[in-house]
């Protein structure tokens, strides 16, 4: 009997029971923090995975490819072609009278893009005192491109600037080089600015770079000539691509 003021003690088995009830809670959260670790640590390769960008060791570059040879060049009878994308139409012309960035023997060859910097309509090739199709009162006082969707006129002797018309910019040159041993002429990048579509109006180097090679297939190797155009300024290109 216990006497009146005594603490009472447990006993083993009561101790036992409150040891048994402390261990299982401890269990219990260490099991509740291990899972909750797990569930964070999951989380966290998930998200790692969900905004990982795998590195290129692609370097861009414009492609090196064959237009034409010089050769079976006329005065002022352009040539089309596509480039640096399949889907690119560009003209080539050897206007008789040197062209600044023109290549050759007298400086006459260039090539630009033919989708106008103004609303991306393709324009055409008129020669100096011809009239474009559109346009029949208009003579123009150069060789070079007349869009007839609103008016916009390129110089091509002065690396395609802006001589008429709501253009904002000029036509991007394609930088052409002459292989002198066998006369073939490689397109091997564009100058900017940047072809209509493309970033419309980039000018730095790489920028241009980075637009124009992108929404299409590359151009590897030769450039199919697509069409000759008449010195009337309509053209009958065909559409087809060089591969």
């Amino acid at each position: 009997m216990d006497e009146p003021g005594e603490k009472k003690q447990p006993t083993p088995a009561e101790g036992d029971q409150n040891q048994g009830v402390g261990r299982r809670d401890f269990l219990r959260i260490v099991v509740s923090v291990g899972a909750v670790g797990t569930i964070i640590g999951v989380a966290g390769l998930f998200t790692e995975f969900l905004t990982y960008v795998p590195t290129s060791n692609v370097t861009l570059a414009w492609p090196k490819a064959k237009v034409a040879n010089i050769n079976d060049l006329q005065d002022l009878k352009p040539v089309n072609f596509f480039y640096p994308l399949t889907n690119e139409p560009n003209i080539l012309v050897k206007l008789g009278v040197k062209a600044e960035n023109g290549i050759g023997p007298s400086e006459d060859i260039v090539a630009f893009s033919l989708i106008c910097q103004h609303l991306g309509c393709i324009y055409a090739f008129v020669p100096e005192g011809s009239s474009p199709t559109c346009n029949s009162a208009y003579k123009m006082p150069v060789d070079g491109g007349y869009c007839c969707c609103h008016g916009s006129h390129y110089d091509f002797t002065k690396e395609g600037a802006v001589i008429g018309g709501p253009a904002p910019r000029p036509v991007p040159m394609v930088q052409l080089e002459l292989d002198q041993a066998t006369g073939d002429i490689y397109a091997t990048s564009m100058g900017p600015p940047s072809i209509f579509g493309h970033d419309t109006g980039a000018t730095a180097p790489a920028q241009v770079l980075s637009a124009d090679m992108t929404g299409g297939s590359v151009i590897t190797n030769t450039v199919s000539i697509t069409s000759t155009q008449s010195t009337s300024g309509t053209s009958t290109a065909s559409g087809s691509s060089g591969a």
